[in-house]
């Protein structure tokens, strides 16, 4: 199925199962401790980030294309990072290119997991049946950020507000049997610039949720990203940044799609 989070026409936030023509299913309870579908049917006005996680732990260097494209060895262990939670922007938001001065903006299209269920010390093998589902997300990076400016600490220049748009919705791990092997691709004002595969990702789902939870509490609502293929901007000769106006889309297979445009933030010194 697929869960939403979404605005109705009366303005109230909601969780629903997405049937089609915009209306959801209502359902009562919690995402993770148990849910119910009511009967109770609403049209969507909007819809929102499909969850608000309480941690958002990323992955670099994940596809062998990618860490291939900036001529970096493939990592012995996951590398791994934390983006803000206040960076999430839900489908059809504004990525703001922030007045903090970041010039060299880029996109990233990965596949997110979210967690169902507390998990620590898992083993691979029992990782799959932490998993509540999968979503589209873009790890947009402030390249100038990441690199430079904080001498390779990438946290800040990846969690900038608006930073990590997801969505649209969360499609069930039931619905998702082999979520190793499903198409990804960015789309940049209507031209392909990622267009992979997430079996081409160095450390699969089970090893990343079992890596992760090695000592280290996933709550429910965890949200994990786990790397971004080849063709991002930076690596491109000549580079392609975000810039104001674009339209940028990640697409994941049997997952949808998320669109979201760009703009400067209020105040920002071009």
């Amino acid at each position: 199925m697929k869960l939403v989070r979404f605005l109705s026409q009366r303005n109230e936030e909601l969780y629903g199962i997405y049937t089609e023509d915009a209306l959801a299913e209502i359902i009562a309870g919690d995402l993770f401790a148990g849910f119910t579908p009511t009967g109770k049917y609403a049209i969507i006005k909007r819809l929102l980030p499909p969850l608000l996680p309480v941690n958002i732990f990323a992955l670099g260097l994940n596809y062998r294309d990618h860490a291939d494209e900036v001529g970096m060895a493939y990592p012995e262990l996951p590398v791994v990072f934390i983006k803000a939670s206040t960076s999430v922007i839900g489908p059809g938001e504004t990525i703001l290119l922030p007045r903090a001065g970041a010039n060299r903006v880029d996109y990233e299209a990965e596949l997110a997991v979210i967690i169902g269920k507390k998990a620590k010390n898992v083993s691979p093998a029992e990782a799959p049946d932490y998993i509540l589902g999968y979503t589209c997300a873009n790890d947009v990076s402030a390249r100038d950020w990441q690199t430079e400016r904080q001498k390779g600490q990438w946290a800040r220049g990846k969690s900038f507000d608006t930073f990590c748009p997801l969505g649209p919705w969360i499609v069930t791990r039931e619905e998702i049997p082999d979520p190793d092997n499903l198409s990804i691709r960015t789309i940049l004002n209507n031209e392909v610039m990622q267009d992979s595969n997430t079996g081409r990702m160095i450390f699969p789902l089970a090893t990343i949720i079992s890596d992760l939870s090695r000592s280290l509490t996933l709550s429910p609502g965890t949200v994990i990203l786990t790397g971004t293929p080849k063709g991002v901007g930076f690596s491109r000769k000549p580079p392609v940044y975000l810039k104001e106006g674009d339209e940028v889309a990640i697409e994941i297979e049997m997952i949808g799609r998320l669109d979201n445009r760009v703009a400067r933030e209020d105040g920002q010194v071009a």
